[in-house]
């Protein structure tokens, strides 16, 4: 079996460097992805990701048993969740982490992660123009009393490591200045023609591992997260020119871009020939220098996961979720 490298988080603590998502995007049952994560760790995939709005942690519960059950030991994997928006109240945190912690068959989890930072709920599956009448903008002094509840989980040692997703610098700058127990990763969007150089590199030289979602350009996400204005990653000639001439799918072109730029990419799929193609990127890191000169080239600043249905009333646009 074919070992997948790892980034250092600042602990010391290892992180493999690339994960399993297992957001199914409407389209994949709990037992198709609960499968998917045990095929996968037989691959080599240690490094899962979840989160209760997924809908689905208590079959990957069953299948991350069945993995350990299986032989591999528990301090080899590496395991995120995810607090979801409606859950941010100082009294909620605590509860929800513990189902989590129950619905995953887990003593404690590796990585825990604020989703995203507003405290604005939507119903499953809405359109993008639905909108929490209660919705708001972020707020760090409700953010930092979110995140005071994760250091007490931090401190319990119910989790060994906390961290933010969606965040944006000046949000990052400000929990960086507040935060007790420092933040160990961000996950972002990040993929060939979504970059985020400025956000990446800041992430990095504050001492956080970027973990980026959507590493192929999210062919899969369902139709309410798609613009006209999209592109699309796997079509762009430089990554098909150079798939073409080293034998590789668009995708794992993706994939190792991403290992080798430095960001842990946690790519979707319940099938085998895909996840093991990502792994396979992911482990052999093929790309030259001028490869990674000529991806570098190709950022088209797409970003693709826009989050509409966050926004609150008086909102001028959905960038404004991202300080835009």
């Amino acid at each position: 079996m074919k070992t997948v490298p790892f980034k250092t988080l600042y602990t010391g603590a290892r992180i493999p460097a690339i994960g399993l998502g297992t957001f199914g995007s409407d389209k994949y049952t709990s037992d198709q992805i609960a499968e998917a994560v045990i095929d996968a760790a037989n691959i080599g995939y240690r490094h899962f990701d979840c989160a209760s709005v997924y809908s689905n942690e208590p079959q990957v519960g069953e299948a991350l048993e069945t993995v350990i059950r299986s032989g591999v030991p528990r301090q080899d994997l590496f395991v995120t969740s995810k607090l979801w928006n409606n859950h941010h109240d100082e009294k909620d945190v605590v509860h929800a982490f513990e189902k989590t912690l129950a619905d995953l068959r887990l003593d404690y989890l590796d990585l825990f992660l604020i989703h995203w930072p507003f405290p604005n709920y939507h119903a499953p599956k809405v359109d993008v123009t639905s909108r929490d009448p209660h919705a708001k903008p972020y707020i760090h002094e409700n953010y930092m009393k979110t995140w005071r509840q994760l250091e007490g989980l931090f401190k319990r040692g119910l989790v060994r490591h906390i961290g933010t997703s969606n965040m944006t610098i000046p949000k990052l700058k400000l929990l960086l200045r507040d935060a007790e127990i420092r933040p160990a990763s961000n996950e972002m969007e990040l993929h060939p023609h979504f970059q985020q150089p400025e956000l990446f590199d800041f992430v990095i030289e504050n001492g956080m591992v970027p973990i980026g979602y959507c590493p192929l350009g999210s062919p899969s996400r369902p139709e309410r997260d798609r613009t006209p204005e999209d592109t699309v990653d796997v079509e762009d000639p430089v990554i098909e020119e150079i798939a073409t001439r080293l034998g590789m799918t668009p995708a794992a072109v993706c994939i190792a871009w991403a290992v080798q730029r430095g960001q842990v990419p946690i790519p979707f799929s319940v099938k085998r020939h895909q996840y093991e193609d990502s792994f396979n990127a992911a482990v052999s890191c093929p790309l030259s220098e001028p490869d990674m000169s000529a991806l570098a080239g190709i950022d088209q600043n797409c970003r693709l996961i826009k989050g509409q249905v966050f926004l609150w009333e008086g909102a001028s646009g959905w960038e404004a979720l991202w300080d835009e």
